[in-house]
């Protein structure tokens, strides 16, 4: 016979846990500033650009506060069409996680999980600004963390070169 929690369901496992408990935008501009002019017919694609960081603080044991930032751009100087800029956050509960992957779940897999309603907003932003929805291409954040990894690695190296 299996132990119950009184709602018939057996209780959690000791096993690791991955919960998100809230998601939110934190900061989020659009700016159209040559409108209406940029919305008008194009002879060219615009050139656009995307930078994308994680970040995360711990505000608990086991909570953490996960942060990707987006900041887009279509345009450049007179011909800027749009800039973007979204911080969008979730607070996640890690229970028995081992030591060693707690960073690479909170820096990898978190951001994974808020990816897809950061790319709906920037999509819904870009659409009612008159433009045509910017759909940005999935993320490796694997990638992402291994870039980081080893330019931390390289930065760490390089006083102890100095000398």
């Amino acid at each position: 016979m299996t132990d119950t929690n009184g709602s018939g369901a057996a209780p959690a496992s000791e096993g690791p846990a991955l919960n998100i408990l809230v998601q939110y935008v934190k900061d989020l501009s659009f700016e159209n500033p040559n409108a209406p002019r940029s919305l008008g017919p194009r002879d060219s694609a615009p050139n656009i650009g995307i930078q994308v960081n994680v970040n995360a603080k711990q505000l608990a044991p086991n909570d953490f506060e996960v942060s990707v930032t987006l900041e887009a751009s279509a345009g450049e100087g007179a011909d800027l069409m749009f800039k973007f800029e979204l911080d969008y956050c979730g607070v996640f509960r890690l229970l028995n996680i081992p030591q060693e992957q707690l960073h690479p779940i909170v820096m990898i897999e978190c951001p994974r999980l808020l990816f897809p309603f950061v790319r709906q907003i920037v999509a819904d932003a870009t659409r009612n600004g008159g433009f045509p929805p910017l759909y940005i291409d999935p993320i490796d954040f694997l990638a992402l963390y291994q870039q980081r990894a080893a330019q931390f690695a390289q930065e760490q190296q390089s006083p102890a070169n100095a000398n």
